[in-house]
Parts: structure tokens; sequence; C-alpha cells
């Protein structure tokens, strides 16, 4: 099939936001009784599971102070649960574990959660927490836990598969996915702020609307728009900070550990939730005895049967530097730089063992191979959804994507002319008006 020179709507990036987006305008243009075919493209630079994507560990959460994005990821893991065996996702839950310095933000996440109806479970005090934990592992041992909040819905997904299947769907309503393309630049129509055809390695093609979904890469396709790179944010003390940066990226560190994925189910043999702890309890080294950390740690994990083990990870880390040089290509664990340290390992696996027996001793069946990625992240850590000269929207995920499946939907239908409250606390412009996101005391910069 040649390479087409005009397509009503582009979508660039085959991961997870892409083709979302593709699925829902594909599905609602069939539903209008309109031809699909050679309507939609999807651009993509390498192949389908090929970026961010291709590495997430695939969990599937509410677990967020923030309301908007609560309300936002309930979406989201509606739209997971709508279709299980097709995504390829297990809805076994997710566990908030937490010490007291974040007792009062997670019991407000819990009061909202009930608030929209997301079901959960809500544990305070040290006694009836670890009660709770060891009512589900018979060798919980973390020190200091306050609080369990334990989400019944949301869980994890095999991503590959995931987004295999993501493209099967998105082929059969007709939509094309064209691998192998580099985008290079957009031309606007004369006299106006539209763009009006996409700049390939392999031509140009003519369009009406496109979208951007691009994960790390979005810094590159913010420039390709002429975009500010630095922006005015006014902060929640009303404070106004002026040439701050517009991106930023920060070393995700993640990995697995080469234990049978059996090795963590429940007491009653069953896959266990998502596990996520945060404390400031004393991380004290499985290897030697040595004082890992006295401030606040956190890390998550999950048996894994695509990654072959106990999957997971633990905060990232800023990315020193300046952001125009970081170089995201090669990307995860093909990157020379950008790769889990073995700092994180000795971390991650030590922190296994402060929270269950049964991984005491095992730092040696940490796997060796090379993991972890970047991701691109705006000012306050929080996404952007919006649409930019005239007919372009961009999905800036800030590295909350993957759970995010729902978020291609709502663009697809603002493309199509319905505004969706849902992506309105995103935009933009809430920087320069002061509407950030509230910030918990959560070690991690997304919560």
């Amino acid at each position: 099939m040649s390479f087409p020179n005009f397509s009503e709507y582009i979508i660039i990036g085959a991961g997870i936001h892409g083709l979302s987006t593709a699925w829902r305008l594909a599905k609602k243009l069939n539903e209008q009784d309109e031809d699909v075919e050679g309507r939609i493209v999807v651009l993509e630079k390498s192949g389908i599971a090929s970026g961010a994507s291709g590495i997430a560990c695939g969990v599937v959460r509410n677990n967020y102070f923030q309301p908007a994005m609560r309300e936002l990821m309930a979406h989201s893991v509606n739209l997971w649960e709508s279709d299980p065996s097709g995504l390829h996702y297990h809805p076994v839950g997710y566990m908030q574990i937490s010490c007291e310095a974040m007792r009062d933000d997670v019991s407000k996440i819990y009061e909202q959660q009930q608030a929209i109806g997301y079901e959960s479970v809500f544990i305070e005090g040290e006694n009836a927490s670890t009660k709770y934990m060891r009512g589900i592992f018979d060798d919980w041992q973390a020190k200091g836990i306050t609080s369990v909040l334990h989400e019944k819905k949301g869980g994890y997904s095999n991503q590959t598969k995931a987004m295999y299947s993501l493209a099967s769907k998105v082929e059969a309503l007709g939509v094309r996915i064209i691998t192998g393309v580099e985008v290079k630049g957009f031309n606007l129509s004369s006299g106006s702020d539209t763009v009006k055809s996409v700049e390939t390695n392999l031509g140009t093609i003519d369009c009406e609307r496109i979208v951007v979904g691009a994960g790390p890469w979005v810094r590159d396709f913010w420039n390709m728009l002429d975009l500010p790179k630095q922006i005015q944010v006014k902060d929640l003390k009303g404070e106004i900070h002026n040439d701050v940066d517009m991106w930023r990226y920060w070393q995700l560190e993640e990995g697995v550990l080469k234990v049978e994925p059996d090795t963590l189910k429940t007491n009653d043999g069953n896959i266990p939730p998502v596990i996520h702890v945060d404390t400031d309890a004393p991380l004290i080294s499985d290897v030697d005895g040595s004082v890992i950390t006295k401030d606040m740690w956190g890390i998550y994990y999950k048996p894994d049967w695509h990654f072959g083990g106990i999957q997971g990870g633990a905060s990232p880390y800023k990315v020193d530097t300046p952001v125009d040089e970081v170089k995201v290509d090669p990307y995860g664990p093909s990157s020379p730089e950008f790769i889990s340290s073995k700092e994180f390992a000795h971390m991650w696996v030590s922190a296994l063992a402060h929270c269950h027996k049964r991984f005491e001793g095992s730092m040696p069946k940490y796997h060796k191979d090379p993991s972890g990625g970047i991701g691109c992240f705006t000012p306050d850590s929080f996404p952007v959804f919006d649409h930019f000269k005239e007919n372009v929207a961009v999905i800036a995920d800030s590295n909350h994507g993957w759970k995010m499946i729902g978020v291609g939907h709502l663009i697809a239908d603002e493309i199509l002319g319905d505004e969706q409250d849902l992506l309105k606390p995103f935009r933009f412009d809430r920087f320069s008006k002061g509407e950030l996101h509230p910030v918990s005391n959560s070690p991690y910069p997304w919560s």
C-alpha cells in the first residue's frame, strides 16, 4: 500500500494514547455511518509497543490525591474493565499502604473515592493495618504503617499484548497504522495558525486534524509546533515564577526479581492486588545491614507472568541534563544512559524484604538486564490535554500514561465537537492562571 498524501485525521504515536484516540474516533465515525477507510492514519516512528507503552509496568489505579486525577482515572479504569480479556487486563485491585505522614492525605482520597462511587476500603491505625495486611500476606512485616487504602477496582495489564490488541481493534475499524514513519515538522496554512500538512521521512501528508500522543517525545513535537519552551507559572500561593522550563525529564526506576510470580500469591492462593508502600521507617539493607535511607521512601510491586517474576519500581529522580540536550533515543533498556541503577536494585529488593519475610536474602535473584526509561514531565508533574494551532490536540501525559487509556477517548470526542469536563482541569492555561493541582506528601512527583 502506498504512502498517503492526505488523511483527514493524523495521529502521531502508536502508544496507549494514540491507539486509544484512533479506537474511539473510528467507532464514533462508524456509528454515524461514515466510511472510516483512509480517513484516520496513525504514524509511528518505530513499531507498536516500541516506546514508553511497550515497557510500562502496566499498573492501573485510581489512587490520586488530586480530585481531577481521581475522576479521570475512574473513567479510565472503567474502560480497562469493560474488556479485561481483550485488553489483557487483570482486575486484581490496588493497595496504598502508608505511614502516619500520609494518613490524612490517603484518608481524603478514600473519602472522595466514596463520593464518586469508586469502591475501596480504608483501614486506620498501626495494629489494624498490620492485621489487615497479615490477613492477605502472613509474612507481612513492614514497620510504621498506619493506614491501608485497598481499591477493589484497578490492577494491571500485560502492556505488549494490550497494545497489539488495541492495534487489531483499530485496524478492524478501518484505521491505518504506518510504522517506520518519523515526523520531521508541521506546515501551516498561509496566513493562518492551522497546520495543513505533516512532514515525514517518507513524504508530506495533508490533513485536517492532528493528535500528538508521543509520550516522552512530546518535547520535540512541542518545539516543532513552536510552542513556548519556558512559561510563566503562578503557584498555589499566588507567587509568579517566570522562565520555567515547560518540560523536564525524570529517570524511571523499575526492575524485576527473578522468582516465580506465584511467590507473591496471597494466603488463600490468589493473585494479590498491586502493592504500593510509602513509609518513613528506616530502610535497612538486606545485603549488609547498612542504613540505605532514613528519609521517606516508596516502592510498588506485583507478580507478573509477562516479566517473569516480581516486577515493580521506586521513586524516580530528576535528570540534571538541560532539557533540550536530553537524548530520548534510544529509549528504555536500549539507552546507554537512562536505565535503572545498581543502587535502585539494592534499595528495591531491600524494600521488598522490609515488607515480606519471603523476600529476605533474594538480592542474587534480581535480574541483570537493563530496565527503566525516562518520562517527560510538565512543571507541576500533571498532564496537559489541550488544543493548539487551531487543529492540533496534544496529549502530554507527564508519565501518568499507561493507566490513562480513557484520555484518547475523551480527546476523540473533543475533536468531534463535544468538549469534555474531565479534561478541563488539564488545560495548558492552568499554569498562568494558578490553577495547579494540589500535591500530597507522597515521595512520588505524580501523587
